[in-house]
């Protein structure tokens, strides 16, 4: 009896172990220990505090990784820039204020004896990158004339003055437009309104010419280059490409542009051809002996009216058009640059000739143009020099007997009588970067180009400016 009761007990005992062994191994499990017995030992089982740190881990390598791919040396371009010139002039000599010559200066109509300070042109820009492939280009101008209107002064006569009806000076949207960089390699397409590459085009860090004829000659501050000066295009709202054939060194490229030719004029619904015709650039440069030599030539093509039907009055005169060739080339040693910069530019049916029998036809004419230039250093980072000469023939085939006017259709200043010698020559003192005073002297000589006995000549004149002009640039 004894011992079935102690084999009972027994037997029991070993039931109720093998139970709570069973029940702490599966408790154990749930919380994460570790089971071991005499034949299999469990692999680890992670917590979910260990879950959720290596998961933070996890994430934190690949945000390393990924930063580890951005260029983090790239910084987007957010620059406020400008500059202005002007100057302290007297007016020695002028034409009178009815005379037609220098219909194209700045100083046109401005009386003998005048002494004034004077704004030229004062230009505020902003320059965004959007990010490495897109850049916005914003750039306010004023340029006002020297002699302003009087304040009941009409459209008309306030024209390309940049001055207000009330002589205020205005600022204006002189460009404004996107760029897309390396639309294929080597090549920027620009849209909006932009630079031509008729000279001024000159956009560092991009695949632009930087050379072109007005940063070589680096003195826009003393006057235009001869293309400017006669009214080609700087700058127009339209598409362009801008490339080099080598991108790694950048010393051959191109442009190609398309454009309104209104420059920042607005297209009117009442003039009967605007926006019918399109205006077209194109450019190839060259930088040679170890960027020394500098090479352009440039071409235009424009048609700016249809034909006008004759009257009883008036032959018929034909499609106007224009269009121009040009080679700039300067050479730059370390004391002296010097460039030379010649043109000719032919005018389709640009004006209406009236014989000595007074016989009337419609005339092409063909205007040629060259500047000559010169600047050095006298002393380093001080004082420098310019010297500038320009010949100017607005009608190569020019009858002195006969008369002629003007068509419509062409350059708003275009006058074929008068003949043109310009010449300009000064210093520059350089106290601090980016500032300059320059004093110049500034003279035109005008030759009509009418026999003297032709009721329609005017006696051979003159402008002499004497001058102290002032010139600063900031944010660049």
């Amino acid at each position: 009896m004894f011992t079935k009761i102690f084999n009972t007990a027994l037997i029991t005992a070993m039931a109720f172990t093998s139970l709570t062994v069973k029940a702490q191994t599966v408790s154990a499990n749930v919380d994460g220990a570790t089971t071991v017995n005499s034949t299999t030992t469990s692999a680890p089982v992670e917590t979910k505090a260990e879950a959720t740190a290596n998961a933070k881990e996890e994430a934190k390598q690949a945000k390393t990784e990924k930063k580890a791919d951005v260029d983090t040396t790239w910084k987007p371009q957010r620059r406020l820039w400008g500059y202005t010139f002007g100057d302290f002039y007297y007016d020695a000599h002028s034409p009178a204020a009815t005379s037609a010559f220098g219909k194209e200066t700045n100083y046109n109509g401005v009386p003998t004896g005048r002494n004034a300070f004077q704004f030229r042109r004062l230009y505020l820009g902003y320059d965004y990158e959007i990010d490495k492939k897109f850049k916005v280009e914003v750039l306010l101008a004023s340029e006002p004339a020297a002699n302003t209107s009087v304040a009941n002064a009409t459209t008309a006569n306030v024209q390309n003055g940049d001055n207000l009806v009330d002589n205020k000076m205005a600022f204006w949207i002189k460009n404004f437009n996107l760029r897309v960089r390396e639309v294929w390699t080597g090549t920027d397409f620009v849209i909006g309104e932009l630079s031509t590459p008729g000279f001024a085009l000159n956009e560092p860090g991009t695949n632009a010419p930087t050379s072109l004829s007005e940063s070589t000659w680096g003195y826009r501050s003393i006057e235009k280059t001869i293309t400017d000066f006669h009214k080609n295009n700087s700058y127009d709202v339209g598409a362009a490409l801008q490339g080099t054939f080598d991108p790694a060194t950048k010393n051959f490229g191109y442009v190609a542009m398309i454009g309104n030719n209104s420059q920042s004029s607005l297209l009117s619904a009442t003039a009967a051809n605007s926006g019918f015709f399109k205006i077209f650039y194109g450019d190839l440069w060259g930088k040679f002996i170890n960027k020394k030599l500098f090479v352009d030539f440039y071409v235009d093509y424009a048609q700016t009216s249809s034909s006008v039907p004759a009257t009883s009055s008036a032959p018929l005169i034909g499609q106007q058009e224009h269009h121009m060739f040009k080679i700039f080339a300067s050479y730059a040693t370390k004391p002296i640059t010097f460039g030379v910069e010649a043109y000719t530019q032919a005018l389709a049916n640009a004006t209406t000739v009236t014989d000595v029998n007074k016989v009337k036809s419609v005339s092409d004419e063909t205007v040629h143009g060259l500047s000559l230039w010169i600047k050095g250093v006298i002393s380093p980072n001080k004082w420098g020099y310019f010297v500038r000469y320009d010949a100017y023939n607005p009608a190569t085939s020019f009858a002195g007997a006969d008369t002629y006017a003007v068509n419509s259709g062409g350059y708003s200043t275009y006058d074929p009588t008068v003949r043109e010698k310009f010449v300009t020559a000064g210093l520059d003192f350089t106290p601090a970067k980016n500032i300059h005073f320059m004093p110049n002297v500034w003279f035109v000589q005008y030759k009509n180009q009418y026999d003297p006995t032709n009721a329609a000549y005017v006696p051979d004149n003159h402008t002499l400016i004497w001058r102290a002009t002032f010139y600063f640039v900031f944010g660049k």
